[in-house]
């Protein structure tokens, strides 16, 4: 039943035919016809309940076509930490210590707890609220009033003690405390997904800036000993000079290579320096704190081939985001069903029971014994369209729950599917690029021989060592992209449990 029912229904009452009973049966009757009037309206639930929305994309979860690199994502159970497939002790000791000491995540949690305050409080409303309090009041009342209860006409003042204790309770026969509860348990599912986003954004923050801190340091070898291989094509060349093989040309090239790479290397020095200043952002610790421990190379190890990336069917259960977006349907559903009682009358129950009297000797005497009690009904008659808007409100917003979740969904297959391709693509292209760096080496080792014996040019060997160096920076980006891209697949996939 809702609220247009209950509306219409109450000028169908029908009028019973009076009968010749005994005095003591109405009573009886009276109580039955209460008991059923009252389970009759509280059978008029308000709102509808909320049913988890199930997701109809068939999505295939291993997207891979055409060539397959040798580490590939397989359908079995993920790790709570994840973050150890890259087996890196260092990394491990950095996500946790950000777990714990992240600010932003302080925040989402101390968010939680501000929810979980906030439904304490509407559950609340679902008990009886009592309250006890005492006052003395000394007072003086007009002698020209309408009532003076000192009895004293206003001749003098009186003392006037007071106490006892009140209770009030709203029945809920429409169940519109119940779906502010709802509501409110919602809206603590929202804030712990949020948190758990929070945390699992941490995680994939602290490996991102880690691996790409190792991919600058690795490019930063990299250019040393190209640098070094340049200052030793120079000496040769200086040398050669000096014998009168080699030409002025043949230097001047051989420094300005010396030159330019040179000057890569503060470049990458700076990012290195930002990429531990964030990680020490992400550990809310100073600038610089990390640079001791992070600036020491570590062996990189090769990823295992098989790497877990859970079922389908729990991709709905993973990820914060879905999980949060489901949290607010369930928000805007129960929020509907509080519009929709807001049409519906009121009952309290209400009641006091305590002591008054004008003198202390006789407070608490049976005869200042003082009570009352009864029921409050308010009826909402005219509200101006009020009530009528905001359940238009609501099922606006329910609605608009209902096609974000759609939209995070189809983001989250999406964003998979593009880690997942991203991962073998990175694979295959550093496999290629492996292939490359190794025909570049024997060719510069082939242009210097050339070069000393006197067969080629100094540009020659200029050309293959930038080939070279611009082929091993690529197979370090690709490397890093490629453990890059498996951080993001797991960030994709809501990471552990």
């Amino acid at each position: 039943m809702n609220h247009r029912d209950i509306a219409s229904s109450r000028n169908k009452v029908p009028v019973s035919r009076l009968s010749p009973i005994g005095p003591g049966v109405l009573p009886f009757i009276g109580s039955l016809t209460l008991s059923a009037l009252v389970l009759a309206l509280s059978a008029c639930q308000v709102g509808h309940e909320f049913q988890p929305p199930t997701s109809t994309a068939q999505v295939d979860w291993l997207p891979i076509r055409g060539e397959k690199a040798d580490s590939q994502p397989q359908p079995t159970p993920i790790k709570a930490r994840w973050w150890e497939v890259f087996n890196d002790p260092v990394l491990s000791s950095l996500i946790d210590r950000a777990t714990s000491a992240n600010l932003d995540l302080k925040i989402a949690s101390n968010r939680l707890e501000q929810s979980r305050a906030t439904r304490q409080v509407v559950a609340g409303d679902q008990l009886p609220s009592v309250s006890a309090g005492v006052s003395y009041q000394r007072a003086r009342n007009s002698g020209e009033g309408l009532n003076d209860p000192s009895g004293l006409s206003g001749t003098s003042a009186f003392n006037l003690w007071d106490g006892g204790l009140d209770a009030a309770w709203e029945l809920d026969l429409w169940g519109r405390v119940k779906r502010e509860l709802e509501a409110a348990d919602a809206s603590v599912a929202v804030a712990d997904n949020d948190r758990r986003g929070v945390l699992l954004s941490i995680q994939a923050e602290a490996a991102r800036d880690y691996l790409q801190l190792r991919g600058v340091q690795d490019t930063l070898a990299v250019t040393r000993d190209n640098l070094e291989v340049s200052h030793n094509s120079l000496e040769l060349s200086t040398v050669r000079l000096g014998s009168g093989v080699a030409t002025h040309l043949d230097v001047a090239q051989a420094s300005a290579q010396v030159a330019t790479i040179e000057a890569r290397i503060p470049q990458l020095e700076q990012r290195q320096a930002q990429l531990v200043n964030a990680l020490s952002l992400l550990l809310a610790q100073p600038p610089r704190t990390l640079q001791y421990q992070l600036l020491k190379p570590v062996e990189h190890t090769a990823l295992p081939p098989s790497i877990p990336v859970g079922l389908p069917s729990e991709l709905a259960q993973r990820r914060p985001d879905i999980r949060q977006a489901q949290a607010r349907m369930h928000m805007a559903a129960a929020n509907v069903g509080v519009a929709e009682g807001d049409f519906y009358p009121r009952i309290v129950l209400s009641g006091n029971v305590g002591f008054q009297s004008m003198q202390l000797a006789d407070f608490g005497s049976w005869g200042s014994r003082a009570f009352g009690m009864g029921p409050q009904l308010s009826v909402p008659i005219f509200e101006g369209g009020r009530l009528r808007g905001m359940l238009q409100l609501r099922e606006a917003q329910e609605q608009e729950a209902a096609l974000d979740y759609q939209k995070i969904v189809l983001r989250a297959w999406q964003e998979i599917d593009d880690s997942m391709s991203l991962y073998n693509a990175s694979q295959l292209q550093q496999h290629k690029l492996e292939q490359a760096v190794q025909q570049n080496r024997i060719a510069l080792m082939t242009a210097q021989e050339q070069y000393k014996a006197g067969a080629v040019d100094f540009l020659n060997v200029l050309t293959v060592q930038r080939a070279l160096l611009a082929g091993q920076e690529q197979w370090v980006d690709s490397s890093t992209a490629q453990r890059l891209a498996l951080v993001g697949l797991y960030k994709s996939l809501g990471g552990g449990w």
